[in-house]
């Protein structure tokens, strides 16, 4: 267990290619989870759609999605309970009258714990509907906020969760893109986004992207910690899967976040 006032928490950079798989995505997880369990981390952070990718991109989108309210999300990540880690899950809901919206599920002890849905969806056209809500989650001592991807470009969501007592901000990514605008720059441009939305609002912020290459997408990968003063503690390697763990201050009052990369990550 983490020391009093601090908690240990990861960011998982899921391989870009097996992601299309939910059977396989989930494999892939609970390693991650029972290493979580292993090392003492409390909250494991998944990318966006990480259940099935991005139904922007699914042949048959509804195929993808899972009906929360009737209890389809419980059954489908029963295989990531754990005592021990709380897993934040990207994945594409199915709600009323067949809207579909790209969402974050809190997996906690589980079940269910809250959903998330992405504020901001795909800049020109999507299949998904829009969220409208800004929620926060505690988890032992930690209360935090999670925006998915192009939701962390805008300032108010995470100054709206910091309003309501967040010390950290989650934010599940999938910057799987075609190879002409897919590149460092792009993981550039998400560390831009962490580091102002920390020091705007006092916050860590932890970011799980995917990474390598899936048919005609690929992904830098841009998954890091930044602490409330907008220095990066933690980072992925580039174009690698691999966990990034640190521990964060969960008061929000203390500097100096502690983390590493996974130094045994093997890249696509």
């Amino acid at each position: 267990m983490s020391s009093i006032g601090w908690m240990k928490v990861a960011a998982y950079q899921a391989p870009l290619h097996a992601i299309q798989s939910i059977e396989t995505a989930l494999g892939l997880i609970r390693e991650q989870v029972e290493r979580c369990e292993r090392e003492g981390v409390e909250i494991l952070c998944c990318p966006e759609g990480v259940l099935g990718g991005l139904a922007d991109y699914a042949p048959r989108p509804a195929d993808i999605a899972i009906d929360v309210q009737a209890g389809g999300l419980d059954a489908v990540l029963a295989p990531l309970a754990s005592h021990r880690v709380t897993t934040i899950v990207g994945f594409t809901e199915i709600g009323a009258g067949g809207r579909l919206y790209n969402a974050a599920a809190v997996f906690h002890h589980g079940s269910v714990a809250g959903i998330y849905r992405k504020l901001h969806p795909a800049i020109r056209r999507s299949v998904y509907a829009a969220g409208e809500e800004t929620p926060v989650f505690t988890v032992g001592a930690l209360t935090f906020g999670i925006v998915i991807c192009r939701d962390s470009t805008f300032p108010e969501p995470a100054r709206r969760m910091a309003a309501q007592g967040a010390t950290a901000l989650f934010i599940p990514t999938n910057n799987g893109l075609p190879p002409s605008v897919a590149g460092a720059e792009v993981a550039a441009d998400a560390r831009k986004s962490d580091v102002a939305r920390a020091v705007e609002n006092g916050v860590t912020v932890v970011r799980a992207d995917v990474a390598g290459r899936s048919g005609n997408h690929e992904s830098w990968g841009s998954s890091a910690v930044v602490d409330r003063r907008g220095a990066v503690v933690a980072e992925a390697r580039p174009r690698c899967p691999g966990l990034v763990v640190a521990d964060i201050d969960v008061t929000g009052r203390r500097d100096g976040e502690r983390g590493d990369h996974d130094p045994a990550a093997s890249c696509e």
